[in-house]
């Protein structure tokens, strides 16, 4: 027996957050349905050792063959999620939720000639729409009584229906007002269908806009002393009032709307799409596609929005979006008719809720909800791609493409990536990524920084000469006059990520070395190591830019002797690749693994060089504050937490400054006499 199941995904796949999760068999039937405070911490139980399982729980994660999960805010919101699959899917191994008797429906047959309201456990009957499920059959039962008082349609049964049919007399409800009597033709069946649509579409999204209504037509019969109409209207607005407030099943406000998040980059898109109705999450749509033309992310959300809807599927009143298009207006109309066309009860008859409207959504719950989708769209997007990067067909056609495609003999088994990044010119730092076999080593990524610079392509030429330097014919243990790492670290060295910081005489960046006289030999074998594994040449080496860039690259290259390295430019704005000598760049298919893979490495050397920037950045302006006396690390931070950002705290004033907790005005001149200096 195996240790584990083979569709276990890696721990780093796995997101920290909250979150609900679902196994699936081979059919994409849902086995077991689960929420998590932590969902790595939860679903690393699943995926121990098979021996040391559960009987039930081995029996369970051995018939899946997937697992997936969904992030949600809250613990909160992981139960609502959790609660609501239970009941949609009726997973096997969720035992505890198997009796369906516990949890009754409301439903309405709007598929009948006469619709009539009920109370089941049945959802497969055919055009009913169904709300719930409520804990206890009283509870829907009384919902129902009120709803009857404002919205008299049918409850009979059908032999009730017929026998007063034949007999043309009403039964109890509608002599007592509680149905408007079909039955003996006191309204029409259209009339008495409309009623029940109103039923409908009040339940649905709990719509104020019939308390209005009988609001003002209980004034307008007290207006005209009718006052046993008031009465009745009073009546009606109450019973309303009292169900709205008892349906309020699970979310404290009431939303009926699609809430998309959409993560996307040049070559894919992640999209998420909650599907919220009576104010409660009732489904989950995901889906990845890669795209085959860079559009902007309003364009994306139009073809997003035709994809989601194309189908049977009617779209609710509300569509929350992380950015409108350009075209909102005609998509919104186009929404409506297929909101119309799908028989919303509501839009058929053309009333004003029936109309779709696109919002991005500012503040309050359903922002707050808005981010938890987008939340998921970019967790699908890193899972998509570390699963694609991680395939090994998928790398090994990608490997071949690129060599292929650059023209090298043999494939690029190790590719070395080259960013640089600066604060307009100042502070200027650049970084190494180091892919093998299609992976990231993170082991092996430096970081550079560069005291003195014209512009990007002296910072590229700068660099590369420091990197080549270790692969030059003869080159010896230290590489004097050019910067490079000599086993003790200074402002030109190349230095290991805090990833990489457990070797012996590794410093982490903002870390002193070892203050020991005893550590020399140690130091100078770990600097030796750190060496033994910068010399390892790569096969192709990439700067991110374009044929000024590459350029200067070359000339490194050519200035260091080293040879049997191919070069190459990846230029972001349409993702071209420019190499050394080339009036033309080397066009590759836009979904191609080959752009995928190159694209992936390159923007991980952008965001290597980003972080180290930013990290030197907030180091310099810490160490210049700390300088000042009387100023220590709790009032540093409290300064900056004050003012948000370095940039502004030196636009500051001396008052301005004194402002700050702790800050007195003395210190405060020092602070802004300081900082001007700079």
């Amino acid at each position: 027996m195996a240790d584990t199941v083979s569709y276990r995904p890696k721990a780093g796949e796995i997101p920290t957050q909250p979150g609900v999760y679902r196994f699936r068999d081979a059919h994409r039937r849902v086995l077991y349905v689960g929420k998590a405070k932590n969902l790595r911490a939860r679903l690393s139980n699943y995926f121990a050792p098979l021996h040391n399982l559960h009987d039930r729980t081995r029996k369970m994660v051995t018939t899946a063959a997937s697992v997936e999960w969904t992030v949600v805010a809250t613990e909160f919101e992981a139960l609502q999620l959790e609660y609501t699959w239970i009941k949609e899917f009726n997973p096997p191994f969720n035992v505890q939720f198997r009796d369906d008797k516990t949890y009754p429906y409301l439903s309405v047959t709007l598929g009948e000639e006469v619709p009539r309201v009920t109370v089941t456990r049945n959802r497969n009957v055919k055009d009913a729409r169904y709300f719930g499920p409520y804990t206890k059959v009283w509870a829907i039962r009384d919902t129902v009584d009120l709803m009857l008082k404002a919205f008299p349609m049918r409850s009979c049964s059908d032999g009730v229906y017929r026998r007063a049919e034949l007999t043309g007399r009403p039964c109890l409800l509608g002599d007592i007002g509680k149905c408007a009597a079909p039955c003996v033709g006191r309204v029409t069946k259209d009339e008495h269908r409309a009623i029940a649509e109103d039923f409908v579409s009040f339940m649905a999204g709990n719509d104020s806009r019939y308390i209005r209504a009988l609001t003002e037509k209980m004034k307008a019969a007290a207006g005209t002393q009718d006052y046993e109409s008031a009465a009745r209207h009073r009546d009606a607005i109450q019973a309303l009032e009292a169900a709205m407030s008892k349906s309020a099943i699970v979310l404290p406000e009431n939303v009926d709307a699609d809430i998309f998040g959409i993560a996307h980059d040049e070559l894919a898109a992640a999209v998420q799409q909650f599907i919220v109705r009576g104010g409660r999450i009732r489904g989950v749509r995901s889906w990845v596609v890669d795209k085959e033309l860079d559009v902007d992310l309003g364009e994306l959300v139009e073809i997003v929005l035709q994809n989601a809807y194309e189908g049977d599927s009617a779209p609710p009143r509300e569509i929350l979006l992380p950015e409108l298009p350009e075209d909102a207006a005609e998509l919104e109309l186009w929404l409506t008719a297929r909101r119309q066309e799908n028989g919303d009860p509501a839009a058929s008859r053309g009333a004003l809720t029936g109309r779709v409207g696109l919002r991005v959504a500012q503040r309050g719950d359903k922002a707050a909800l808005a981010q938890t989708v987008e939340m998921n769209a970019k967790n699908a997007l890193v899972l998509y791609k570390t699963r694609r990067s991680s395939d090994f067909v998928a790398r090994s056609k990608a490997l071949g493409d690129i060599r292929n495609a650059l023209g090298m003999d043999e494939a690029p088994l190790r590719m070395e990536c080259y960013d640089v990044s600066h604060l307009s010119g100042t502070n200027i730092v650049a970084s190494m990524v180091v892919f093998e076999d299609g992976l990231p080593r993170k082991d092996q990524y430096r970081r550079f920084s560069i005291p003195e610079s014209t512009d990007d392509t002296e910072s590229i030429y700068q660099v590369i000469t420091r990197r080549l330097a270790y692969l030059r014919p003869g080159a010896s243990d230290s590489t004097e006059g050019d910067g490079t790492l000599d086993g003790t670290p200074s402002d030109g060295d190349v230095v290991i990520d805090e990833l990489d910081a457990n070797a012996l005489g590794d410093t982490a960046p903002g870390e002193e070395p070892p203050a020991s006289d005893t550590l020399d030999d140690e130091l100078a074998a770990a600097a030796e190591k750190r060496r033994a594994r910068f010399s390892y040449p790569p096969n192709l080496l990439i700067v991110d830019g374009g044929q000024p860039q590459v350029a200067a690259a070359a000339r490194a290259l050519d200035e260091s002797g080293v040879q049997g390295i191919q070069l190459a430019g990846i230029a972001k704005r349409l993702e071209e690749i420019w190499l050394p000598d080339s009036d033309f760049p080397v066009i590759l298919p836009r979904n191609s693994d080959a752009l995928f893979l190159i694209q992936r490495i390159r923007d991980e050397a952008h965001r290597f060089a980003i972080t180290y920037q930013r990290s030197r950045r907030k180091r310099d302006i810490t160490s210049v504050l700390g300088e000042i006396p009387g100023l220590g690390p709790s009032r540093v931070k409290e300064l900056l937490k004050h003012f948000g950002s370095v940039a502004q705290l030196k636009k500051a004033t001396p008052d301005e400054i004194a402002g700050v907790k702790g800050i007195g005005p003395s210190l405060a001149g020092a602070i802004h006499d300081r900082l001007g200096s700079r």
